[in-house]
């Protein structure tokens, strides 16, 4: 793949100058700017051909200031290709006229509202979160799921709920690979992919991990359940760049992910690292 053009469909960038991201404190390690120079950087040898930028939560008051910073970014750097920004779903059809505008940009695909932090299992089927999400798809907008493992059976629920919105699940669902948890995630993984024609992010696999002592075959069986499970025609290959810095370098990752997808014909995960993107974000 080293030689091939790839999507990267996952990054992050951010501005600590611009934005306030009350996140970071918790991370020292990226507690600071990470530019496209940055990027361009860290990638430096592997040909990128586009890549997908994903909110990087900043304060929830600032969010229409990162898509128009992002947006500047897009006009300088025509790789980045899309932007899925975050939208206060929580609010439900309050948030109409926002996912409307986010639609007329051909540059928004989805958005994004993370509900990994949520303590409420819940959270994703409360009726105000259920009508936003039906919003986006009327929208022609996808929903962009980042969750933990518990989070799965309401899930479930929603897509029952929302048949008509494209979901893409981030990070294969965040299982505790650190504590080499398999279960109940891979039954709930299985539930949900057989629930739709949903897409899953092969990514930050290495930030569920043991973040100092990972090696690969901490990975290989969650790799191998993720591509039993969605098969390569429905998995798509991110860096969640800087993000995961706190585990590995974007080469290490890559190479790593490589690897883990070697048992795949040239055809197949080439759909992984580049083609599925393309069809799934139309970009």
């Amino acid at each position: 793949m080293k030689n091939s053009s790839i999507i990267d469909a996952h990054i992050h960038l951010w501005d600590i100058k611009h934005l306030d991201y009350p996140w970071l404190n918790q991370f020292p390690k990226i507690n600071r700017t990470f530019s496209l120079s940055d990027y361009n950087t860290a990638t430096a040898g592997q040909s990128i051909e586009k890549m997908i930028f994903v909110q990087a939560e900043c304060k929830p008051s600032q969010f229409l200031k990162e898509v128009e910073w992002v947006q500047a970014l897009s006009e300088k750097d025509e790789r980045l290709s899309a932007i899925i920004p975050w939208a206060p779903l929580h609010t439900g059809n309050a948030v109409a006229e926002v996912l409307e505008k986010f639609a007329e940009n051909p540059k928004i695909k989805g958005v994004r509202q993370l509900i990994q932090p949520q303590e409420d299992v819940n959270f994703c089927i409360h009726r105000d979160f259920v009508e936003a999400v039906n919003l986006l798809g009327k929208n022609n907008l996808h929903f962009e799921l980042t969750i933990d493992p518990k989070h799965f059976p309401a899930v479930l629920k929603l897509v029952e709920k929302c048949p008509d919105t494209k979901l893409i699940l981030n990070h294969i669902g965040n299982p505790s690979i650190v504590n080499k948890q398999l279960q109940p995630w891979k039954k709930h993984l299985k539930a949900f992919a057989d629930s739709g024609p949903h897409y899953c992010k092969f990514s930050n696999l290495v930030c569920n991990a043991d973040l100092e002592h990972w090696d690969i075959d901490d990975l290989r069986p969650y790799a191998d359940i993720v591509i039993d499970i969605f098969g390569p025609k429905k998995l798509i290959w991110g860096s969640d760049w800087p993000h995961a810095l706190r585990a590995s370098s974007w080469s290490k990752w890559f190479k790593t992910a490589v690897s883990l997808t070697e048992g795949l014909s040239e055809e197949k995960r080439t759909k992984v690292f580049r083609t599925n993107a393309i069809q799934f974000y139309n970009i």
